[in-house]
């Protein structure tokens, strides 16, 4: 297969979901190889970088796109399954930014507490190791971590003409922040315009469930992706899918509502694919899914609930989609 290569400028650097003109068209089954800058435009490089200095929080998490893919249209169901995720800079940065994340006051949360100390933290990448080297800020204590890429924002246009900032997980995907949006998994978005009009962006290096701080180790990236899109069948939220689970992102505000949303579909979708009455798959589910916490940070909170398939009936999601790209991944050279 070929593989189209996307470098954005930029100036080409779009900062919502809907809103935008396409920067190309691509058709389904198109492998694409894209480049993305890091949540804060390259602008953290360095400790002595402040976030209230240097970091205009209506410009973050640049998106590279959006793509248009023919053949698209509203209900259809968009598949990118995710082949490769490789660092493109030889650092991540992350960063505690004023009344911004969990565990501060925030515009909506409000508090007469001063906020925390703007401060940046600098992780040096080690490719032979594969590992992030944390470094504390006010101590000598040094660490190395595994190294996880993944990618924060994924998502299509939203619907009814919106245009939604690149902070915000939705119905549309965008900012979910999971972790299990990483190589080998694939994402299933329904598509809500002409073309579906799909971006990527806000690279981890490594981030854990919840990104209390608000940022994880916010890192540039390449992604290696196959587009492939499903006639009809657009979900109601995000699904997700891997070799051992099936995934829905519920996104929402406040976190119970996105336990709520996630788990309901994932009730849904059980059923539909295993034959299983809607009650018999709520009882099986309450027995063997987890419900890990994306982000409490972002405009919305987004909560993942997944389900082993080992623990399921056995279940073939759009017609083995999945199984089906991770062939045509192991084609690339990637597994």
């Amino acid at each position: 297969m070929d593989v189209i290569e996307y470098v954005p400028t930029r100036e080409q650097y779009t900062y919502t979901f809907g809103g935008a003109a396409p920067v190309m068209r691509v058709t389904p089954g198109s492998v694409l190889r894209i480049w993305s800058d890091d949540a804060f435009g390259g602008a953290l490089r360095s400790v002595d970088d402040l976030s209230a200095e240097k970091v205009d929080l209506r410009f973050v998490n640049p998106q590279s796109g959006p793509f248009y893919v023919e053949g698209a249209e509203p209900g259809d169901t968009l598949a990118l399954h995710l082949v490769a995720l490789e660092p493109a800079r030889d650092f991540g940065a992350s960063a505690a930014i004023p009344f911004f994340g969990g565990m501060t006051s925030t515009d909506r949360t409000v508090s007469l507490q001063p906020a925390l100390p703007d401060t940046t933290w600098i992780y040096e990448l080690d490719r032979e190791r594969g590992t992030v080297g944390f470094a504390a800020r006010h101590s000598e204590h040094r660490l190395e971590l595994p190294l996880e890429p993944m990618l924060g924002t994924v998502g299509v246009a939203p619907a009814g003409g919106e245009v939604r900032s690149s902070l915000v997980p939705d119905r549309f995907g965008g900012n979910t922040d999971t972790p299990e949006m990483r190589a080998g998994t694939t994402c299933f978005l329904g598509v809500n315009v002409e073309g579906a009009m799909f971006s990527i962006g806000d690279g981890h290096y490594r981030q854990g469930e919840g990104e209390a701080c608000g940022t994880a180790v916010e890192g540039a990236m390449t992604t290696t992706l196959i587009v492939e899109l499903v006639k009809g069948g657009a979900p109601g939220w995000p699904r997700l899918q891997d070799d051992d689970q099936l995934m829905v992102i519920g996104s929402s505000r406040p976190l119970e509502d996105s336990w709520r949303i996630a788990n309901a579909d994932l009730v849904g979708w059980v059923a539909e694919l295993s034959g299983l009455h809607t009650m018999d798959s709520y009882q099986l589910l309450s027995q063997v899914a987890r419900a890990p916490i994306a982000n409490v940070v972002d405009a919305n909170y987004s909560v993942v609930v997944k389900a082993a398939t080992s623990l399921l009936p056995p279940v073939n999601p759009y017609d083995g989609l999945h199984a089906d790209l991770r062939t045509r991944a192991r084609s690339l050279g990637s597994v």
